[in-house]
């Protein structure tokens, strides 16, 4: 009877984490416009802005029930390098935040989202990854629940940039002063307009789309559906132009590159590619070279126009940026706690605001050199797990190539603190990798 029950108890549970992921990974691509949307009816916009968070707690409990009722997965997880740099990185955020709390370095508020936002994507990555190693569901499912939301997003960016008014979004409640801005200008140009999709802005859509674009163009040489994967990977390539993010361009380029790199099975067609993309640079070096004189290159690709209406351009202030960061990193190398730097920083009230424009650097800055050690650790240990499988997983090998663009997309920007990108890559990464653990019977 004891046996029967905790069959049931195992059956019933996985079924509701199976339905709790799919509802966030197809959800979440609109988060921001769900959330603003509602704040505009019932208010209560940052508690709006929990409701991802709060599936992941609903998950990590039902997870504790597995890890305390079942022995090959508690073993799994008690032997698991990757589990245990996860903890200990967890474990040394939790230790600097109560000293810089007591210290009176970070704020409550600043302190509990900094914990929120460095540690969300790590914990929803193993209860993702232990969900989906007792139910195959995730693992044939996972192309509709990403690619079907991202056509609404990248349809939603083109009507941005070619049909729409600017400031269509203000009719959903977007606000600059009160949730997001409805819309994103180039060094305050209102020629140059950014698209934003549905997303928190026009960089967090940039770096949202290399994920996107590499699923189409694994799932293009993979020989799924050839003419949809091109017809929308040329709309999601358009959408990434519109979205101006310069970071997203190049990642994108980078994550395709590698897709394309992992396809050639001898050395001539590697000596093709390798000749082919070097072509590629040459012309676009050129072009740089011809055009770099021309106004729209000069806003759209350099942010340098001459007579811009920012006093500071976007180059200068990523340098300054960064420049006070690194700064921050030499003289307090053993960091200085979760929520004085980052995002979260906006919100450490009675202290400095530092963003560093570079999600390296901000965890360094807030954790230190040995916080910095075990992330990228983890990232590592993920990117070698993925590789290990790209030839039998269409989704490890796009998350890969994905993981490389997104890594350089993270040295100019904070792309892991976003929502979306945190909670759908990590989150394939979890269904990708859910067999490393041993599989139950079940059932």
């Amino acid at each position: 009877m004891i046996v029967t029950f905790m069959k049931q108890l195992f059956s019933r549970t996985s079924k509701l984490a199976n339905y709790i992921v799919m509802m966030v990974l197809v959800l979440v691509p609109f988060h921001a416009f769900l959330t603003v949307w509602g704040s505009k009816f019932v208010g209560h916009y940052t508690l709006l802005r929990l409701w991802d968070d709060a599936a992941l707690l609903l998950l990590l409990g039902i997870a504790t029930i597995w890890l305390v009722k079942d022995e090959e997965i508690r073993e799994w997880f008690a032997g698991s390098l990757l589990v245990r740099l996860i903890v200990g990185y967890a474990g040394l955020s939790l230790l600097l935040s109560l000293v810089s709390l007591a210290k009176g370095d970070v704020a409550p508020k600043a302190l509990a989202y900094g914990l929120l936002i460095n540690l969300r994507f790590l914990g929803w990555f193993l209860v993702v990854l232990l969900t989906a190693q007792r139910s195959p569901l995730l693992a044939r499912l996972w192309p509709k629940l990403v690619l079907v939301p991202a056509a609404v997003v990248v349809l939603f960016a083109g009507l941005q940039s070619t049909a729409l008014p600017h400031n269509f979004l203000a009719h959903f409640g977007y606000d600059k002063n009160a949730t997001i801005a409805p819309v994103e200008t180039i060094n305050h140009n209102a020629s140059y307009i950014r698209v934003q999709s549905t997303l928190r802005g026009a960089n967090p859509l940039g770096a949202y789309l290399v994920l996107i674009l590499s699923v189409l163009g694994t799932s293009f040489f993979w020989g799924k559906r050839k003419v949809v994967c091109g017809v929308f990977g040329v709309v999601a390539l358009f959408a990434l132009y519109a979205s101006g993010s310069r970071s997203a361009w190049i990642g994108s380029v980078l994550s395709l590159l590698v897709v394309g790199w992992l396809q050639l099975k001898n050395h001539r067609q590697r000596i093709y590619f390798g000749g082919a993309s070097l072509a590629l640079l040459v012309v676009l070096v050129g072009g740089y070279l011809l055009l770099k004189s021309n106004t729209r290159v000069q806003n759209e690709l350099l942010h340098t126009q001459t007579h811009s209406a920012s006093k500071v351009s976007s180059n200068a202030a990523h340098a300054s940026a960064f420049k006070n960061g690194i700064n921050d990193v030499v003289h307090q190398p053993f960091g200085s706690g979760p929520g004085t730097a980052g995002p979260a920083s906006q919100y450490n009230t009675g202290h400095p605001v530092r963003i560093a424009e570079n999600y390296y650097v901000q965890i360094a800055q807030e954790t230190g050199w040995i916080g910095l050690a075990l992330f990228v650790g983890i990232v590592v240990l993920v990117a070698q797990e993925l590789y290990g499988r790209i030839k039998e997983s269409r989704l490890a090998l796009a998350l890969f190539a994905a993981l490389i663009g997104i890594s350089f997309v993270n040295l100019l920007s904070h792309a892991w603190t976003d929502d979306t990108l945190a909670y759908l890559w990590w989150g394939l990464a979890g269904i990708a990798l859910g067999s490393v653990v041993p599989k139950q019977e079940e059932n």
